[in-house]
């Protein structure tokens, strides 16, 4: 932390946490440093944003909508949304999509807005085992709002933020720029592994042109995942069947990397799962999950509880899915073990 944050630290630590969030936001997006992008804790619910390769994972429409409330008891410190489509088409033998995402951090001062265009190819290896190639290109808009933003020099010790900072306002506070990544899979019966390369041309998000000469832009995102299906119970006309899904995630941005671990249990039309995962060199969250599908619809809820020293004050985060999968009559034609995905 520098010397500037810490002496606004020193007035604001008897206040709220928002006064030392918003100049932590500026120091973190303005200053030259590198941001890193919203993962959901239910990446299997929102499978476009884990990998470009898993667009069509259906041969019908499939629809997930995604929420995530990170931090609340920390003046709501991240709030991501999400809507996506795609579907496979099998004489294009390839999958088309569609995702839209906004990130809101800090309450509104900075909100950063996505649409995507997605497209994977398959490739069949073997009558069991194939391979999916995907791509993915966006476009980024991302909003500071500079009047919410709280400076040292702006807080005067006996009453608090109001006097006038001496910061420069950046020039243009509404950027725009174009994203491209693309990720890649392979999938059987058995096993199921991919990496994904978020961000592939590194776009810039500084607002400030001065520290252009530092500023890489935004850091590539290598994700690697992989997971298995066990069946435990087979399923018919009345009952899904059950199985028990142990998965694992790593994703590195930059400076910053995470491991989730877990598993997840398919009881007929209930869900439940129980991960971990660690940021860095420490243990940050157990997540503990619950869903349940009727016809197409399928719903999940998710809680992260907080294990690191930020404490149980920051309230964890909650998760919300709602995906529609119109494929869900066709279940028995996909002879690989990627359920929990759809």
């Amino acid at each position: 932390m520098s010397k500037y944050l810490q002496n606004a630290f020193k007035y604001l630590k008897n206040c709220t946490f928002g006064g030392v969030f918003l100049a932590g936001i500026f120091m973190t997006f303005c200053g030259g440093l590198n941001g890193q992008d919203a993962i959901y804790s239910q990446y299997y619910a929102s499978p476009l944003h884990l990998n470009s390769a898993f667009t069509g994972n259906t041969e019908s429409p499939f629809v997930a909508i995604n929420y995530r409330k990170q931090w609340p008891g920390l003046n709501n410190a991240y709030n991501t949304y999400s809507v996506s489509y795609d579907q496979f088409f099998t004489n294009l033998n390839s999958g088309f999509g569609l995702s839209i995402l906004s990130d809101n951090a800090g309450d509104g001062i900075l909100v950063t807005n996505k649409i995507s265009g997605f497209y994977a190819y398959r490739l069949r290896i073997n009558r069991d085992t194939y391979l999916k190639l995907g791509i993915e290109a966006g476009v980024f808009q991302t909003r500071l709002d500079w009047d919410k933003l709280v400076f040292y020099d702006s807080i005067d010790p006996e009453t608090g933020p109001g006097l006038l900072t001496e910061e420069n306002i950046p020039l243009n506070t509404n950027l725009a720029y174009f994203d491209i990544s693309s990720g890649l899979m392979i999938v059987n019966p058995k096993y199921y592994g991919g990496i994904s390369l978020k961000h592939l041309n590194t776009p810039d998000q500084n607002f400030y042109d001065t520290n252009s000469n530092i500023f890489t832009g935004l850091p590539l995102r290598i994700t690697l995942h992989g997971g298995t299906e066990i069946p435990i119970l087979l399923g018919n006309n009345l009952f899904r069947g059950a199985f028990f899904s142990p998965s694992i995630l790593l994703v590195k941005q930059g400076n910053f990397y995470q491991v989730n671990a877990g598993a997840f249990v398919n009881y007929d039309a209930f869900l439940f799962g129980l991960s971990y995962r660690q940021s860095g060199r420490n243990g940050d969250a157990l997540i503990g999950t619950v869903g349940v599908r009727y016809g197409i619809f399928k719903i999940g809820y998710s809680y992260d509880l907080t294990i690191s020293r930020l404490g149980f004050d920051s309230g964890g985060a909650h998760e919300l899915s709602v995906v529609f999968n119109f494929d869900t009559d066709k279940e028995s034609i996909y002879n690989d073990c990627l359920n929990l995905f759809r």
